[in-house]
């Protein structure tokens, strides 16, 4: 059967379980947008209102359904878009095809209108990418791109698509299989089970630290039957909020600079972290010169580039922490740890401070977590107001905090906000924000109008960039330079003219009306005036 690439393109799409798409149209991408016009019945497209909103979508909508998701864009400003969104699926280790058009072969390299070499861009943010030349090599290289950006540590993989290549044909062949080689490159464990068993039975204050691994898996079942075989507190990384229940007793929260208080000194004070599918970021350490000084670090992951890589470690185990993780608790044996849990739900006692009555961002998000329950999914931008839902937010089920990890990129929260609604049938999400991060791309409001998806958006509007202005307060002797917004923009009537509901509230009563009566069919904006001199700070009594 012959068909041509823009025809294999969606075959491919449909084959490898696609039936939503994130993108915008453009002249070198108009022969695919003419296939996926015949196939709408089997592929849904999702107009965004920039190519960035429609990568942050895709990012989110492929951590709520754990499925590869997919983005297309034009050739030119279409595909250097889209490197922020490639950038940040590529350090939150999430699995997304990224589909771009360019000029017909023959004229790549002549500095075209629109030619860019969008693989050059961003090969340093992507898995692995393809530059299609020859029609022949499309439908192998769609196949392994789908099977590599969905296996081992899971990433996005970048196809570039030539328009001459969109309207040649060529044999399609429904029975091409791919080996698992082409996409997945396994290592060897580095240390045994066993080995790792023993170092677990010597400890005698072990300290789990989950990360994205525990989550992307769904194993926090197991990692609590480890806790409470050995005893064990257990902390997260941003990207491992709700991999464990809030409400699992040694669970201490997120460590780290921006983490609990209770969680971090826990960690200082282990002589054993087990480490599970996270990274050991900077913002989880601190100095590196002295994180590891004491304990010994068992580190489990899925990608051996990251065993030993910010931190010295003991024991070092690559493979999928779902698979290997129930191995690990069959060889651990039951014992009593009672005085170092004794002393973990003390740390998590003196850390639960009661919130109050006041109008500020914690009785805001605990409010807010109240009114909803555990079961809807919430996404933020970048800055305090990221931070405050990481410590105040109480997550019971994985796959329900999607943030910006890695790269912390202002203006993800909408997209992402997008994405994780129509993941799950145009549900209810929340997006918490800040005035400076919603700027960013507060143009997605109209993709989700014209989605008619339920969005809760909370403003934190301090009238500043809060996160980088209280650095200046603390290190740089209050000098505000550029941090200090000075923005006259009404946030109700712009949700307003965007055909949103679009509110401001200055009370807890205020807040709970507007839950109560926010729409089921548009997005519910409300602005949320704080005090310019709030602030997120360290755990306390700690330096980063």
């Amino acid at each position: 059967m012959k068909l041509t690439g823009a025809q294999i393109l969606i075959k491919e799409l449909i084959k490898n379980g696609v039936d939503t798409i994130f993108g915008y149209p453009g002249g070198y991408v108009i022969d695919i947008y003419d296939e996926l016009f015949k196939n709408s019945e089997k592929v849904n497209h999702i107009l965004t209102a920039h190519e960035q909103g429609a990568a942050h979508a895709a990012d989110a909508y492929a951590r709520v359904t754990g499925k590869t998701a997919a983005v297309i864009a034009t050739s030119g400003p279409g595909a250097t878009n889209l490197v922020t969104g490639i950038a940040n699926a590529y350090l939150d280790s999430v699995p997304i095809v990224f589909l771009t058009g360019n000029v017909p072969v023959p004229m790549l390299g002549q500095d075209s209108f629109q030619e860019i070499d969008v693989i050059g861009v961003t090969l340093p943010v992507v898995k692995h990418s393809y530059v299609i030349r020859d029609v022949n090599g499309l439908q192998r290289a769609l196949r392994e791109a789908f099977l590599i950006a969905g296996t081992g540590r899971k990433g996005p993989v970048l196809v570039d698509i030539p328009k001459c290549v969109q309207v040649a044909s060529c044999d399609y062949d429904e029975d091409l299989q791919i080996t698992p080689a082409a996409g997945s490159r396994r290592s060897s464990s580095l240390n045994s089970l066993d080995e790792a068993a023993d170092a677990i039975v010597k400890s005698k204050r072990p300290y789990i630290y989950c990360g994205g691994g525990v989550a992307a898996t769904d194993s926090g079942a197991a990692v609590m039957e480890l806790s409470e075989k050995i005893g064990a507190p257990v902390g997260l990384s941003m990207m491992g909020i709700g991999a464990v229940p809030h409400s699992y007793a040694l669970n201490l929260g997120m460590s780290g600079m921006h983490g609990r208080y209770a969680s971090t000194i826990a960690m200082s004070e282990a002589d054993l972290i087990i480490a599970l599918g996270v990274r050991f970021s900077d913002r989880a350490t601190g100095s590196i010169h002295g994180f590891t000084k004491d304990p010994s670090v068992l580190h489990i992951d899925i990608d051996a580039a990251e065993i030993g890589k910010n931190v010295k470690t003991d024991i070092g185990i690559c493979g999928d922490v779902g698979e290997i993780l129930p191995m690990l608790v069959d060889l651990c044996r039951t014992r009593t740890n009672n005085t170092w849990v004794e002393r973990a739900i003390t740390l998590k006692s003196d850390d639960n401070i009661p919130c109050g009555m006041k109008f500020s961002p914690r009785s805001i998000i605990e409010n807010i977590n109240g009114f909803y329950g555990d079961d809807v999914i919430v996404t933020t931008d970048v800055g305090q107001h990221q931070i405050w839902v990481a410590q105040f937010y109480k997550f019971e089920k994985p796959r329900k905090l999607i943030a910006s990890g890695g790269l912390g990129a202002m203006g993800f929260g909408l997209g992402a906000a997008i994405g994780a609604s129509i993941a799950r049938g145009c549900a209810r999400t929340v997006l918490f924000t800040g005035d400076g991060s919603f700027g960013m791309n507060l143009i997605e409001l109209a993709t989700a109008v014209s989605q008619k998806l339920p969005l809760t958006i909370i403003i934190f509007n301090n009238g500043a960039l809060g996160m980088v202005r209280q650095m200046q307060a603390l290190y740089y002797d209050g000098r505000y330079a550029q941090t200090t917004l000075g923005r006259k923009t009404d946030f109700p009537a712009l949700a307003q003219a965007f055909g949103a509901a679009g509110h401001s509230a200055a009370s807890l009563e205020e807040l709970g009306f507007i839950l109560e009566n926010a729409p089921r069919d548009v997005p519910c904006v409300i602005e949320c005036k704080i005090n310019i001199d709030e602030t997120e700070l360290p755990p306390k009594g700690l330096s980063f």
